[in-house]
């Protein structure tokens, strides 16, 4: 029989020595909802209940510049907000989804049509989602529990890390991302797993092109030890009103080459006027204005005629307002998030092949060792990875090839 009404309080995780771990999790055992009004009454008195139990969360935002208990408890909940989506990027998504539960953050699964009040409920709405907690749907709230211990503990060590050296105007992008998430309207994660664009995301930069990518897949065909085609195919949602077009810069990334590619519109797209001066992106017109929320499919392909030297990693640079979290449907076929597929030439197989995501250069091209989650099966030479978090707005992802003898 199904227990997952049971109140939350005693959670493994839940109330430990850790100040910041004790806020997070009361904070996400209110009944009210109203999580940004308790972190403003805490922000507001410290002898308040609020401010006992939350007080850790918003004493350090007071350096804030014009520090207003509403600017502060902004402040708060975008540390929090922004933490919870670095996560997403690095943990399984069981654990990503069971913190936005928790916190009551989009996506909010299919046939509901707001979080539950209680924690409990909460893990039971994410009962219903097909393949999050495994192929059955589970009876009772022990594997969301197991999940939110986990988390929980990863989320406030990353809380408290920034909260004991962000001062003054270091809090300021956090306001912002607080509001924005308050903003964001209501998301579903349906039950046949597709996984919707509401988990919260970083910011992007101020020159980001205005799109969010739902669906992302990248064909690539080697020729020798080189890419010879790679074709995208990309499902958006405008950011904003007068969305025309989308800028694409492909270099050639062999080794001592990072020359320009060009540029072809294969499907619900033109290409417009040529490159002015190197590097400068190519443009991709659309056939229609988009106007904030709509949608459009197009798909663009880059290719290389040189068959000399080789070709490190495929790589993805986020410059725009992030890709969905990856989801499958009931055929293991992705229909959300960023794929890279890659079909390597059968005369000239890599040794090994990985998967990274946020990672400096360095750590890009280091093998990861045997057994590592990140290693990526070769076999006839048809490699491909979906990732399971959500892609950031001002990072790379993509797929590492390491040759024989290189």
């Amino acid at each position: 029989m199904s227990d997952f009404a049971a109140d939350c309080r005693s959670l493994p995780g839940v109330l430990e020595e850790s100040p910041a771990k004790a806020a997070l999790g009361s904070l996400a055992r209110r009944r009210d909802g109203d999580l940004f009004g308790a972190l403003r009454r805490a922000a507001e008195s410290s002898s308040s209940g609020s401010g006992t139990s939350l007080g850790c969360l918003v004493d350090p935002t007071a350096s804030l510049p014009g520090a207003t208990p509403e600017l502060r408890a902004w402040a708060s909940w975008g540390l929090i907000v922004d933490e919870i989506a670095k996560l997403g990027s690095v943990v399984e998504p069981r654990e990503q989804f069971v913190l936005l539960a928790a916190f009551r953050l989009p996506p909010i699964p299919d046939g509901s049509t707001s979080w539950a009040a209680n924690l409990g409920d909460r893990f039971g709405q994410l009962a219903e989602v097909r393949g999050l907690f495994g192929e059955r749907k589970p009876l009772s709230n022990t594997p969301m529990n197991k999940a939110w211990a986990g988390a929980l503990e990863m989320l406030a060590a990353a809380v408290t890390g920034q909260l004991g050296h962000l001062e003054g105007e270091d809090w300021r992008p956090y306001v912002e991302i607080g509001r924005k998430a308050a903003e964001q309207s209501p998301r579903r994660l349906s039950s046949d797993r597709r996984s919707g664009a509401g988990s919260p995301f970083r910011a992007p930069s101020p020159g980001a092109q205005p799109v969010f990518v739902e669906r992302m897949l990248v064909s690539v065909v080697m020729r020798r030890r080189l890419v010879s085609r790679r074709i995208t195919e990309r499902d958006i949602v405008a950011c904003e009103d007068g969305v025309d077009g989308f800028d694409v810069l492909a270099s050639a990334g062999r080794t001592a080459d990072l020359s320009e590619l060009p540029v072809k519109a294969i499907w619900a797209c033109r290409l417009s006027t040529p490159r002015a001066k190197p590097p400068a992106p190519a443009r991709l017109r659309f056939p229609k204005v988009l106007r904030r929320g709509d949608r459009h499919h197009f798909v663009s392909e880059t290719w290389d005629e040189d068959a000399e030297g080789w070709q490190r990693r495929i790589g993805v640079v986020v410059d725009h307002h992030g890709v969905a979290p990856g989801a499958f449907d009931d055929h293991g076929r992705p229909i959300a998030g960023l794929t890279v597929r890659v079909n390597c030439d059968p005369q000239c197989l890599p040794d090994a092949c990985w998967w990274y995501a946020e990672e400096t250069e360095p750590g890009r091209l280091r093998r990861p060792p045997d057994g590592d989650r990140r290693l990526l099966e070769v076999g006839d030479g048809f490699v491909e990875h979906t990732f399971e978090g959500p892609c950031q707005p001002r990072e790379g992802y993509g797929i590492v090839f390491r040759w024989p003898h290189e």
